[in-house]
């Protein structure tokens, strides 16, 4: 679970993309599928099933930047506490093999490059992509004051929905806002599982996460957000017509999150990972029946 793999020779022009690559968590895409899904899903609700080619690219392309941005400003700002952290120990900022500035460079140039992606889009997905950055570049260090910064993180990540909805439509009706709440919840749910790994070290270094704030309570508080989430994506598919397919893909979604239960009851470290990168599967059945209604609708 480390962030470690075998390393090229120390110095080398190959060790030292590893290492960006490390940074930017390359090597680790269930960040960038857990950013896109409510985003696609955002994307093919606003037009209808029949989305812009260059929407999709534009929004495709900003996720990978935008997550890959947000591990490098993580990084930066966490880098006192990482080398504390057995999971986080190795990462190339507290190790020092990438300097906190070049941290910061890359989030910049990152970001920079993802807002060049929607600049041929409206001005209202403009501001939203602004409001996007900044909540990416703030993130890190609402887990000094936040008891439950997975709930920021649910607003960081889910940002792509109404981005989606102005990007096609040019507004935000209610099931914009309606979606985003339930990605907050969604990420309440699987960041949890993943802070359950880490409890032991936030615990001895301070630091505050929902894994800690639930106590004794956080398998039920994660169920409950699964269920949050689920309720309110079926409030919003209902809103604009969606069908059986779209609540079969909520019925698959729900059987997941069972499925998680069965991994987090015991609070084993192994358990709650494989809980957390498991919610790829469950944002791609819920995109699975957005798209299959969608197709029905169309033969």
């Amino acid at each position: 679970m480390s962030d470690t793999a075998s390393s090229p020779p120390s110095g080398s022009l190959l060790a030292r993309l590893r290492d960006y690559a490390l940074l930017v968590r390359l090597h680790r895409p269930i960040g960038t599928l857990l950013l896109l899904w409510p985003t696609l899903w955002a994307v093919m609700i606003a037009s209808e099933g029949r989305p812009p080619g260059y929407v999709l690219f534009a929004f495709c392309m900003g996720t990978l930047l935008m997550r890959s941005a947000g591990c490098a400003i993580n990084d930066f700002a966490d880098r006192d506490f990482d080398r504390h952290v057995e999971r986080t120990r190795e990462r190339p900022v507290t190790t020092g093999r990438i300097k906190p500035w070049e941290a910061v460079a890359v989030f910049v140039v990152l970001s920079l490059c993802a807002l060049l992606l929607i600049l041929p889009l409206n001005g209202l997905t403009w501001g939203l992509a602004v409001m996007a950055a900044l909540i990416a570049a703030s993130y890190p260090f609402a887990k000094r004051f936040f008891p439950l910064p997975q709930a920021y993180l649910g607003i960081a990540f889910g940002f792509g929905i109404p981005m989606g909805f102005a990007a096609v439509t040019g507004g935000l009706p209610a099931q914009a806002w309606i979606m985003l709440a339930a990605n907050v919840f969604w990420a309440l749910a699987y960041d949890t599982e993943y802070a359950m790994v880490d409890r032991n070290d936030d615990l001895r270094l301070g630091l505050r996460t929902s894994a800690i704030t639930f106590g004794r309570f956080d398998v039920a508080a994660v169920m409950a957000c699964y269920a949050a989430m689920l309720l309110l994506m079926a409030w919003a598919g209902a809103r604009v017509g969606l069908g059986w397919p779209f609540a079969t893909g909520l019925a698959m979604a729900a059987a997941m999150a069972v499925y998680h239960y069965t991994l987090i009851r015991d609070r084993s470290r192994d358990g709650c990972f494989r809980a957390f990168n498991h919610n790829n599967w469950l944002g791609a059945a819920i995109m699975a029946g957005i798209v299959a209604d969608y197709l029905l609708r169309a033969s």
